[in-house]
């Protein structure tokens, strides 16, 4: 692959600068600010970084005289190759919570013994799985003992749990109508930064033509983070005051492709103001309304959480800060739990990189390992 970096006063103009260079097939891979320097006369430039395969610029017909037209776009599979190219795709084996050794099968008649199954056991609840997903990866390895040992017991593992994770694709059609996607959840785990980089990705890698309406009136500078995100990324942007609003500016963006709701952080414990963001969203359609969560809380909390937010009719689950968190058992226990189907993983405040799309695979392995990265 070639990368190449282009910079420009405007996001839009990086871009075409962009598809002049590589062509429309080219893969935005990072977007980034670059803030000026007035005392020196630098002004603030927007900076792209795309790659566009060999084979592609080999190809004797240019590529940006190409013309494909695809109706179904799968934001998980270009979510998931990026995944895999930040962290592989190898699963690590498991350490033993008080030495930090790699821990080795005993080669019994049975390859697995009693006691290694109690390691395994112990090793999960570190990562703070629930007893009663433990139990049934317990059955699992012990109906299948025969068949373990050595050099497969850590991929068998993580694909009992990778089987309890219940994960879903995000796929969009263009039609007549845009699809819209709201995203709810309690204070400060980062829904607005989500959308920012949802909306990116749309815009971007899929060509999507996105808008963006915010009800969070109540937060300071909330209107203004995303207003200026709307700016730089040429991206239409609208506030609702009431619910009475919302009906309307959907009738103002009825020819977009993809339709972001930014909703204000509340607390589950105060229903009356989780009832004020119901009744803004149920002035329209919803397509898809994703509880975001945050991966530094405890299982406790994200189960009260996901209860008392189930008012919203939420139909996915986004976990945030995979960065800051120490353990990941909680993610699987509160999808399992509501069987929600976890749709995004966010690692981090870069916008459009620090997102992943949900795989069972990926999520297995980090509970398993402890780890994000190998």
């Amino acid at each position: 692959m070639q990368i190449k970096k282009f910079r420009a006063s405007t996001l839009k103009d990086a871009m075409n600068e962009m598809k002049e260079a590589l062509g429309s097939d080219a893969i935005v891979l990072s977007t980034q600010v670059i803030e000026g320097d007035p005392s020196i006369g630098m002004k603030k430039t927007f900076e792209i970084t795309a790659g566009i395969e060999d084979e592609i610029l080999s190809d004797p017909k240019p590529a940006a005289a190409k013309k494909t037209k695809r109706k179904e776009i799968n934001f998980e599979e270009e979510l998931k190759k990026l995944t895999k190219k930040i962290y592989g795709e190898k699963t690590g084996s498991i350490k033993q919570k008080k030495t930090g050794k790699p821990v080795q099968v005993k080669k019994t008649g049975r390859i697995l013994n009693a006691e290694y199954v109690k390691e395994i056991s112990d090793l999960l609840k570190h990562r703070e799985v629930e007893d009663n997903i433990i139990d049934k990866v317990m059955e699992h390895l012990r109906k299948y003992a025969p068949l373990l040992n050595s050099s497969n017991l850590d991929s068998y593992v993580t694909s009992i749990i990778s089987s309890l994770i219940p994960t879903s694709n995000f796929e969009i059609k263009k039609g007549k109508k845009p699809t819209i996607v709201s995203l709810v959840g309690p204070t400060g785990v980062g829904k607005t930064t989500c959308i920012a980089k949802l909306a990116v990705i749309s815009k971007i890698l899929h060509n999507l033509d996105v808008g963006l309406i915010s009800i969070d009136t109540y937060r300071l500078g909330a209107l203004d983070q995303l207003k200026i995100f709307a700016e730089i990324s040429d991206i239409d942007f609208f506030v609702a005051y009431e619910p009475s609003d919302m009906p309307k500016l959907i009738s103002k963006m009825k020819k977009k492709d993809l339709i972001f709701i930014d909703t204000v952080g509340r607390s589950q414990n105060k229903p009356l103001q989780l009832k004020g963001i119901k009744d803004f969203l149920d002035a329209v359609k919803i397509d898809e309304n994703y509880l975001v969560l945050s991966s530094v809380a405890t299982t406790r909390n994200l189960i009260d959480v996901a209860k008392k937010f189930k008012v919203l009719d939420y139909n996915g689950l986004i976990f945030s800060k995979l960065d800051e968190a120490i353990g990941f058992g909680n993610l699987m226990n509160v999808a399992s739990t509501f069987n929600a189907p976890i749709k995004y993983l966010t690692n981090g405040q870069v916008i459009p990189d620090d997102i992943i799309a949900a795989d069972p695979d990926f999520i297995a392995n980090m509970i398993y390992t402890g780890k994000i990265t190998q």
